[in-house]
């Protein structure tokens, strides 16, 4: 998928349609129906990514596990206000596995850019030891650390509007982790950025034959 039509279908699913039901449905079903009812189209966005994907490298497993936890978390809450606190525990559980992965040296934004460019073709290999020099790996530990950061600002902001709205948090904390998403995913692009001109210079110098002396 295309980065603005991930953007388009990202506003669909994780905005529009939950904050239609929310706002339209819940009087007739309830409010924790109302927010299983509106998971539903992300649930199934995650689903067709995964398939474009079809990889069982860490990358789709990962995305695969999020989407069966996180589901099974929301259907096992039994209430609306469960349902808000199980994501908010939720979102800590995720911040410190990206922690954790930082902690052991084997970031997941590193091993997320290894499976996607392992699916382009790339050689896995040499892949690693470029990954692994130290500037290029302190910057996937940085990225890694911007995912941890999200998940640690989200569950701080959640949990303050929960304990100040109650259900009614549920509209604004899907606008507040949608606006999250997008603007730090800015900032890792520019990491992976940095990432990509390593590489570009590392195969030009292989290329390029050594001045003549």
């Amino acid at each position: 998928m295309k980065g603005n039509k991930i953007v388009f279908w990202d506003v669909i699913c994780y905005i529009v349609f939950p904050l239609l039901v929310w706002n339209f449905i819940r009087d007739d079903i309830g409010d924790y129906y109302a927010m299983l009812l509106s998971s539903v189209p992300g649930i199934l966005y995650t689903i067709i990514r995964f398939y474009y994907i079809r990889s069982l490298q860490f990358f789709g497993i990962f995305m695969l596990a999020n989407l069966v936890l996180s589901t099974l978390v929301d259907v096992l809450s039994g209430s609306a206000i469960n349902l808000l606190w199980n994501r908010v525990y939720f979102a800590t559980g995720v911040g410190l596995f990206f922690l954790g992965s930082m902690v052991v040296k084997k970031p997941v934004a590193l091993l997320f850019a290894l499976d996607i460019m392992e699916m382009q073709g790339q050689p896995r290999k040499p892949l690693k030891e470029i990954f692994y020099k130290k500037k290029v790996f302190l910057v996937f530990q940085a990225i890694t650390f911007v995912f941890v950061f999200r998940e640690g600002l989200f569950v701080v902001w959640k949990a303050w509007l929960i304990k100040e709205y109650g259900v009614e948090a549920f509209d604004q904390a899907l606008i507040l982790r949608q606006v999250l998403s997008w603007v730090l995913t800015g900032v890792t692009v520019l990491g992976y950025l940095y990432v990509g001109k390593v590489m570009h210079d590392q195969s030009k110098r292989s290329i390029d034959p050594p001045a003549s002396t």
